[in-house]
């Protein structure tokens, strides 16, 4: 399998060090506290949470979001190589920490983002999908 690009410097992150390092205890309050999309997903990319940035970004509540696959439900233009390869990729290789710029384009005008894809290395790993606004 082709390697993906790398992480970006950190001088383009936009999520601080001290959330990464909470993921696996934050609670909903917190997480919708957050000035960026902030969206926990499973391994097959059912959500599990979904704050209220991301949801006032995109127009859909957080009760629409949660529960349905995100790549193909909720943004079906992030089931690419460029988006949910990269969160496979991660996957597969348990070390899932990549920063990339993308445009939304599902029932929306065309959205250029930055996204961080993120998994947490705890006992019971989390993923998240993080996204800011450009």
């Amino acid at each position: 399998m082709e390697t993906m690009i790398p992480v970006r410097p950190e001088a383009e992150r936009f999520v601080p060090d001290a959330v990464l390092q909470q993921l696996d205890n934050l609670s909903r309050t917190e997480a919708d506290s957050l000035p960026f999309g902030a969206i926990r997903v499973d391994d097959a990319g059912i959500i599990q949470l979904y704050n209220r940035f991301e949801s006032e970004l995109v127009g859909i509540t957080t009760a629409q979001a949660e529960g349905l696959n995100f790549f193909t439900r909720i943004a079906p233009c992030t089931n690419n190589r460029l988006f949910f390869g990269r969160f496979k990729e991660g996957l597969a290789a348990n070390a899932l920490d990549i920063v990339f710029p993308y445009t939304f384009t599902y029932k929306m005008r065309a959205t250029n983002v930055l996204a961080h894809l993120y998994r947490t290395q705890s006992a019971t790993p989390t993923n998240w999908l993080f996204i800011e606004r450009r």
